[in-house]
Parts: C-alpha cells; sequence; structure tokens
C-alpha cells in the first residue's frame, strides 16, 4: 500500500484599487486586485498551505513571512515552486490537487485552462491532476459582498517513486 499525506489549505485576502488580481498565477482582467505583501494569488497561498500540512511543515507564513521585504510583490508561483521542491526534498511529490474559488467576480470559467496549466507546470504534474473550481458566496460574507476572494485548496502527497 502507498503511504499517503492529505493537507488542507485556505486563504482569503481583501480585494483593492491599483492591484492585479492575480489566481493561480494568471493575471485577470477586473478593476480591483488582491491586497497582500506577496502578489496576494489566494488560490496559489491556499494550495502550498496544504501541500506543507499534509507534511506537518506549518504554513507559508513561516517559510515566506509578510514581515520580510524580500517576499515584497512576490511571484506565488515562484514560492509554489520553493515549496514543491521542500515537499521533494521530504521524498513526496503532488499526487494531486483539488481546490475551490470562492469570488462573486469576476466570472472565472474563462481562465480556468490556463489557471489548471500553470499550476500543473510548477508542481511537474499532468493538467488532469490539479482541480480548479468556482462557486460564490450567494452574496454571503466578506467574499459575497465582494470585499475579498477566498480560495480553498487539498493537496494529496505520495512518496516519490523509486
Amino acid at each position: 500500500m502507498p503511504q499517503l499525506r492529505i493537507g488542507n489549505g485556505y486563504d482569503i485576502h481583501r480585494l483593492g484599487p491599483d492591484r492585479d488580481l492575480i489566481l493561480g498565477g494568471v493575471k485577470l482582467s477586473h478593476p480591483l486586485g488582491l491586497v497582500g505583501h506577496s502578489d496576494a494569488d489566494v488560490l496559489t497561498h491556499a494550495i502550498m498551505d496544504a501541500m506543507l500540512g499534509a507534511l506537518s511543515l506549518g504554513d507559508i507564513g513561516h517559510y515566506f513571512p509578510p514581515t520580510d521585504d524580500q517576499w515584497k510583490g512576490a511571484d506565488s508561483l515562484k514560492l509554489l515552486a520553493a515549496v514543491n521542491q521542500l515537499i521533494q526534498d521530504k521524498g513526496w511529490v503532488v499526487s494531486n490537487i483539488d481546490s475551490v474559488i470562492v469570488a462573486e467576480r469576476p466570472k472565472l470559467k474563462p481562465y480556468m485552462g490556463e489557471i489548471r496549466s500553470k499550476l500543473a507546470q510548477v508542481l511537474g504534474v499532468a493538467d488532469e491532476q490539479v482541480g480548479v473550481k468556482a462557486t460564490t458566496n450567494e452574496k454571503l460574507g466578506p467574499t459575497g459582498r465582494e470585499e475579498g476572494i477566498a480560495a480553498y485548496a487539498v493537496a494529496l502527497l505520495v512518496v516519490q517513486p523509486g
């Protein structure tokens, strides 16, 4: 029986002016962007936390603290590559990722293929191993009021073959 580890992640950032809206490494067309120390890519952040959680390695704030200026404006796909290398150094690889983005707007369907492909490329897996879904919060809570965007992710890791 193969060794498996599962982890879950969550992130939320508020929306604000004069910022790009980046989800899964893809820049979306929207008048507001996510506010944060890095590029504030909530989807990629949730995936990283899920991967780290699967191996009890803490969260992204431990590795990329918002108090450290070297991470200001950082490309979250580069951070994801670093987390992926960390789990590989520990003898594990991603089996699959499943995630949900919670946003009232913009419509995410036109971007889903590109988001999946970018994430899969960074993780070194097939697109089919990265699930990305989107939903609204039915106008409830901060995401429903369009104050922010949230993401949930689950990562399944397996021991590296060989």
